[in-house]
């Protein structure tokens, strides 16, 4: 399902790098300021903000799915926990907006926290799977590259380099 036309295009090939993280920062964007907008007596833009944030997720998941296609097994793994916790993170945040929508804005506020600190996790393991895994990592071309640098596709390190 995901693999030619629709799949290159939820892959990014097109951008030349995976569109994944690019459709990640609305959500993430949106979800950060909702507790500003909650704090400073906002309810009516925090649960705007959520909306957004939410219905900008099913792109952003969408396409990560796409990239879950081109993944080895132990890129896999880690993608399916950071998959899953996405999904608590957004129940969270469903959860923070019906909160709002009855008036329990403490409620609100800790379930937007709560589903802020799981989105953290996640990313926490997005990038795992970019930077140590190396997934999507130099799939769309392969520069050329001088001696003495690191292998990205082997996740190899130099670290008397940095």
């Amino acid at each position: 399902m995901l693999s030619g036309g629709l799949g290159n295009i939820l892959r990014g090939s097109w951008l030349g790098h995976p569109l994944h993280p690019v459709l990640v920062t609305v959500p993430i964007g949106a979800w950060t300021s909702v507790p500003v907008f909650d704090l400073t007596g906002q309810p009516v833009a925090a649960q705007r903000l959520t909306a957004v944030g939410l219905a900008a997720a099913i792109p952003a998941a969408t396409a990560g799915l796409a990239e879950y296609t081109t993944l080895d097994t132990a890129q896999r793994r880690v993608a399916l926990v950071h998959a899953a916790s996405n999904s608590v993170a957004m129940t969270a945040l469903v959860g923070s907006m019906a909160a709002r929508s009855r008036g329990l804005t403490g409620r609100a506020i800790a379930l937007t926290i709560a589903g802020l600190g799981v989105t953290a996790i996640s990313g926490a393991l997005g990038g795992h799977l970019t930077y140590v895994q190396a997934a999507g990592v130099q799939r769309e071309s392969l520069p050329s590259v001088s001696s003495g640098t690191t292998s990205i596709a082997t996740g190899s390190h130099h670290l008397d380099e940095i």
